[in-house]
């Protein structure tokens, strides 16, 4: 019997010790503070290692079309093995190997050798303007991906501390929750006490465990959000581990910085995204201008041939893979693309409604943070209110909740009343750490706003 009741009790907590020694051996934790948290960020997050390596093509794509300065070279040469019946006549030799020769008498079908070779210099050496048209286009299609590196790498950096923050205010809420249940277990027992010694009806005991199971679903639940909050910090800066915080302050300190007012977000990295996308399209209406504009190139070519067909119709067979006739040439020639010109207004005119686009997307973002710098500024002097009412909040629960206490164990108060003391306690505590929280969230705003993690990160004490 007594191995009955043994096994029964003793076989839960057994394995539910089991189970967490289990679970903590799969898991390990890194304390990281704040500043190390963003820094892995920005180093591992593989959507900026994206974005970087699309940074660094952008810039290669500039060498790439300021290379395009340059003239072109070709060398080539060829051999190959053909008769040389031949007609006098143009004709256009679209799908047929072209012939060139005196008329030949009679068709012949002996083949002989032929070879040629050549260089080709071709030069683009005047534009008016086109080609530098269109290295400005890829310095700002370089500079927009620069940008949103930096402008993700910000939003990224603001997600990092926010989670961070969220995590520090999960924690302090299951320190909470296992102070209450430890508050619920002193009550338990001291029921017992008293419905032992009959002071109080057995029934209260009953309320107390029930209050014990709930307090330890709420600490269960708490549990639960504080490790999804950390596995998504995990990811955030791409660790395996689970990352804890070390800068635990921001739930007992306030910052000290003021309300901004200042309303110049030209440094901010959306409104410099937004400003590079503008000018990108800026610089694609230039080139479109230039495009149909005409183009003087200059070209210089060397070349030689050979042919087994001797000049008096006499066939040496193979004396055509040896060069014997040599020529050069150099030139100028004058480019204009007549019909350009319809398909390029067009172009502009498409292009010139996205520039105004762009403009307005980059007034909007203006616009948006102005409104967003009020909110932040009203958040953060409402926040600090708060804090100051939570604190007499929860000065005025403690001692209630202590009053309370005294008197149910010496039977005057009955167990609805110390409950409910207890509740209001639980919900000061909480209400507290929610005050910092909303406070140092409201902070985040202001640097978010101002695009300045400085003005968040310098107030860390």
């Amino acid at each position: 019997m007594l191995y009955t009741i043994l096994k029964k009790k003793c076989l839960p907590i057994f394995i539910m010790v089991i189970s967490v020694t289990q679970a903590s051996a799969q898991r390990q934790d890194t304390l990281l503070s704040l500043r190390d948290v963003i820094a892995l960020g920005n180093q591992n997050y593989h959507l900026l290692r994206a974005r970087a390596f699309d940074a660094i093509a952008a810039e290669k794509n500039v060498d790439v079309v300021k290379y395009s300065k340059l003239p072109t070279i070709d060398a080539s040469y060829q051999a190959g093995i053909s008769t040389a019946n031949n007609l006098i006549g143009v004709f256009n030799p679209n799908g047929i190997l072209p012939i060139s020769g005196p008329p030949s008498t009679e068709n012949k079908f002996e083949p002989g050798t032929g070879s040629a070779a050549g260089i080709l210099l071709n030069w683009q050496a005047v534009t008016f303007g086109e080609r530098n048209a269109r290295i400005n286009t890829a310095v700002s299609e370089a500079a927009v991906q620069k940008s949103l590196l930096q402008k993700e790498r910000f939003q990224h950096s603001i997600n990092i501390i926010s989670n961070y923050l969220d995590i520090l205010l999960a924690y302090a809420n299951l320190n909470i929750h296992q102070q209450n249940i430890k508050r619920v277990e002193a009550n338990l027992k001291q029921s017992q006490v008293l419905t032992n010694s009959g002071i109080k009806a057995g029934v209260d005991t009953d309320l107390f465990r029930s209050e014990l199971s709930k307090a330890k679903v709420e600490y269960i639940n708490s549990h639960k959000q504080l490790e999804i909050l950390q596995w998504n910090l995990a990811r955030l800066i791409v660790i395996e581990n689970v990352p804890v915080p070390q800068d635990s302050t921001f739930l007992s300190t306030l910052p000290a910085s003021g309300m901004l007012t200042d309303n110049d977000f030209n440094l901010h990295p959306f409104v410099k995204y937004s400003q590079s996308q503008f000018e990108l399209s800026q610089s694609k209406e230039q080139q479109i201008k230039k495009s149909y504009l005409p183009k003087i190139n200059v070209w210089g070519a060397g070349f030689a041939r050979g042919s087994g067909f001797q000049a008096d119709g006499s066939l040496n067979t193979w004396d055509g893979l040896n060069l014997n006739r040599y020529n050069y040439s150099v030139g100028l020639q004058l480019i204009f693309p007549i019909m350009k010109y319809g398909e390029a207004r067009r172009q502009l005119e498409q292009q010139s409604s996205l520039s105004k686009a762009a403009e307005e997307h980059l007034q909007d973002e203006r616009s948006r943070l102005s409104s967003q710098q009020q909110i932040a500024n009203t958040t953060l002097n409402h926040s600090l209110q708060v804090v100051s009412e939570t604190k007499e909040q929860l000065k005025s629960a403690q001692t209630a909740f202590n009053a309370m206490q005294i008197r149910y164990n010496t039977g005057l108060v009955n167990f609805s009343d110390l409950i409910q003391a207890q509740y209001t306690l639980l919900k000061s505590e909480l209400d507290v750490k929610q005050a910092y929280w909303d406070t140092w969230k409201a902070q985040l705003l202001e640097a978010a706003v101002k695009g300045n993690l400085n003005i968040f990160l310098n107030e860390m004490k």
